[in-house]
């Protein structure tokens, strides 16, 4: 009786402390939050003030420049080709409209095999050769349509110039990014749009006039042999273009300096596809794009047949009813990118809701420019129409590479290339070519524009609200990339950690789980990660064994960072897991076990005997019974010979998921006494345990995680004289 009020007390001071920790860790959480959305500061080129173009262009270099906008304008000449000269192409193989419209939009969807291979190149390697080359295969191919004998080589011809051509927006646009000053950027892409839209303007006239000159209903083969040649001389000097310094803007926008190039692992595609994917803006401005795209796609070739057989116009008269075209684009777009420059700098937000607005006249337009009367007021109306397109379309590439980590712009820009010409561009050529040869080239573009350009504004629009926030992880993440190599270059040797968890995000879906999550281990170290059920202390190993990607955060071995790598190289790198469960072949012996376990070093026979020999002096009681099943040995056995074939890759780091689940007392102490003689060998180890009682035992240092983010970090000796910590973890929450 004379203990309660003393209970009640203690009670009532531990429920007190928890909800005071509780409070101030919400605080926290909402500063941190505040700081990253809404500080004008962590925003790449806001506040800054303007940069003239002429400053700006002498800072990336006048040749890089040059170089690429004329290979965008070749591009842009070629590509007009087709939709020119598509009827009479038509007559030469015989073949429906709509086939060649397929055609037209297949060779431009096409990018989406290329786009891949030549944005994960231009993360890795120095782009200008890939430049040159994607130029060579693509005058190449110009030819190889030019001497096409049926619609099957010509299938071909236009299948591989697309491929080539992906290279102009998944390595050029990336180029542009890391060589000129964040402050000009709408400007220069401006600008190399404006080039492109200059060589459009002239290429109905050009291509139109070479198949006239050559004459008879094959001259359109001309076109394409002398659009070759000034493609093929470019590839020379794209050769030599000069490697920009990735992020170099940023980092020194941002930080005001430029960061050393540290080394880096490989970025797997599939750890940059899925950290890219979780920036809202591109994820938005992906749907867009892709929705856009059946309507965009289809749209010069189903003209030029519009044009053919409602105003009965010669593949010369075409050329010359579409010139104008882009004509009002050409003179808008240098006010379109400085506008574009200024709005970025002071609301980036706004910047990209206008982008949105632009998009939506086009609703509008095409159905107004089909119903004219005359070719003459067909050709004003789409001039209008181009601009506002022209002016948004301009606009994209400066909005998606301000939002991507500067190490994955080539990746990033090749998944929404993908996406916008997979769905888009394929789906786009399939529906045009079944509705333009059943209900005409007029009503099939109408239906295509009516519905997608509004979903496709829409969702612009409605990305325009995540990009600052998008932006200011950008800026954290170079924050925290220019303190740790400042940290390196300051620390004593030996005082690093071996590896390191820092400022980690991660969601399952819509839900998040891990808020900032950050902890280090030493070399020579064991960690224990505790917590309850759903703190995310498993999410957390495999997002450090690459088995997920976080949205934010890096995750760093031997100062390597290795966030995008992939699991196997990971593995090779010395982060090794022994997942909970079960982790043996139960109808196979011990030794076979083993021998699998080193499957990776197959090809040196005396290697994987080393290593098998290694372990059963590691794990003595293997020895004598390497014959029998593992489906005979005890849970305690299993799970010894389980961490033996982990051990077969002499990991630098071990990480050990729930090490006494479901085992008996008697053979956990087993099991520790093996932990123990690791940690006597100097293993580095991260072990994630539910009993308090058995981490400490093994731990020199503890981290506990509630709901996604650490609650204490420090030596184990300390948290076991902290009651409050571990009753409020263990049992406050789950009804103690």
């Amino acid at each position: 009786m004379s203990d309660t009020p003393n209970d009640a007390v203690n009670a009532a001071s531990l429920t007190a402390s928890v909800l005071e920790e509780e409070a101030s860790r919400q605080a926290a959480q909402q500063e941190r939050s505040k700081e990253i959305l809404f500080a004008d500061d962590l925003l790449p080129g806001v506040g800054d003030e303007s940069m003239a173009l002429r400053e700006g262009l002498l800072k990336g270099g006048l040749y890089t420049f040059v170089v690429l906008a004329i290979v965008n304008s070749l591009d842009e000449l070629e590509g007009a080709a087709i939709n020119i000269l598509g009827p009479d192409i038509a007559d030469t193989f015989g073949v429906s409209n709509g086939t060649i419209t397929f055609f037209s939009v297949a060779s431009v969807a096409f990018f989406v095999l290329g786009a891949g291979p030549l944005g994960w190149l231009a993360d890795r390697v120095k782009r200008g050769p890939i430049v040159g080359f994607a130029s060579v295969a693509f005058a190449s191919f110009a030819v190889f349509t030019a001497v096409s004998v049926n619609a099957f080589m010509l299938f071909w011809g236009r299948f591989f110039s697309g491929i080539s051509k992906s290279s102009n927006i998944t390595v050029n646009s990336t180029m542009l990014a890391d060589a000129y000053p964040i402050q000009i950027r709408g400007r220069m892409y401006a600008l190399n749009a404006g080039m492109g839209r200059v060589f459009a303007a002239i290429s109905p006239v050009l291509v139109g006039g070479i198949a006239a000159l050559a004459g008879g209903v094959e001259g359109w083969r001309w076109a394409y042999i002398v659009l070759g040649v000034p493609v093929a001389v470019m590839a020379v000097f794209a050769f030599r273009l000069p490697e920009p310094q990735r992020g170099q803007w940023e980092q020194d926008d941002v930080l005001g300096s430029k960061l050393e190039d540290a080394s880096q692992i490989p970025i797997s595609v599939e750890a940059a596809a899925a950290r890219i994917w979780r920036i809202d803006t591109i994820r938005f401005m992906t749907i867009a794009l892709a929705a856009m795209g059946f309507a965009l796609f289809p749209a010069q070739s189903i003209q030029s047949f519009f044009l053919d057989e409602h105003f009965g116009l010669t593949a010369w008269e075409r050329g010359l009813a579409t010139a104008p075209t882009g004509a009002l684009l050409i003179i808008f777009l240098p006010w379109v990118g400085k506008r574009f420059d200024s709005t970025f700098r002071t609301d980036p937000d706004r910047a990209l809701r206008i982008i949105g607005l632009l998009l939506l006249p086009a609703t509008v337009l095409v159905p107004i420019q089909y119903s004219m009367p005359n070719v003459v007021l067909f050709a004003i109306v789409g001039a209008v129409n181009a601009t506002f397109l022209g002016s948004a379309f301009a606009m994209v590439q400066p909005a998606v590479q301000s939002v991507v980590p500067y190490r994955l712009r080539g990746m990033g820009t090749a998944i929404i290339t993908f996406f916008m010409f997979a769905i888009g561009g394929v789906g786009g050529g399939l529906i045009s070519a079944f509705l333009q040869d059943s209900i005409g080239e007029k009503a099939a573009i109408i239906t295509l524009t009516m519905i997608s350009m509004p979903i496709g504004g829409f969702y612009v629009i409605r990305g325009s609200s995540r990009l600052r926030r998008d932006l200011s992880l950008v800026v954290a993440e170079l924050r925290e990339e220019q303190e740790e190599q400042e940290r390196r270059a300051h620390a004593e040797a030996g005082s690093l950690p071996l590896i390191q968890v820092h400022n980690i995000d991660f969601s399952y879906g819509q839900v998040q789980i891990m808020f900032d999550l950050s902890f280090e281990v030493k070399r020579g170290e064991t960690l224990a990660l505790l917590g309850t059920n759903g703190a995310g202390k498993s999410t957390i190993l495999r997002v450090v064994t690459g088995l997920e990607t976080p949205e934010r955060g890096v995750i760093r071995l031997n100062g390597h960072t290795i966030t995008f790598a992939t699991p196997e190289q990971r593995g090779e790198l010395g982060i090794q897991m022994l997942p909970g469960g079960s982790g043996v072949f139960t109808g196979m012996s011990i030794r076979d076990n083993l021998v699998m376990g080193a499957y990776r070093y197959r090809s040196d026979k005396a290697d994987v005997e080393r290593r098998i020999a290694k372990v059963i002096e590691l794990f003595p009681a293997l020895a004598d019974r390497l014959d029998v099943m593992a489906g005979d040995l005890s849970g305690g056995q299993q799970q010894m010979l389980a961490l033996a074939r982990v051990m077969l890759h002499e990991p630098e780091v071990l990480i050990i998921d729930e090490l006494s689940l479901g085992l008996a007392p008697t053979i956990v102490q087993d099991l520790l006494e093996m932990i123990d003689a690791l940690k006597a060998a100097g293993q580095t180890m991260i072990i994630v345990e539910q009993s308090l009682n058995v981490a400490l035992t093994v731990a020199d240092r503890a981290v506990f995680l509630e709901k996604g983010q650490v609650r204490f970090e420090g030596p184990a000796a300390e948290l076991a004289e902290r009651d409050d910590l571990a009753r409020a973890v263990f049992l406050g929450r789950e009804g103690g």
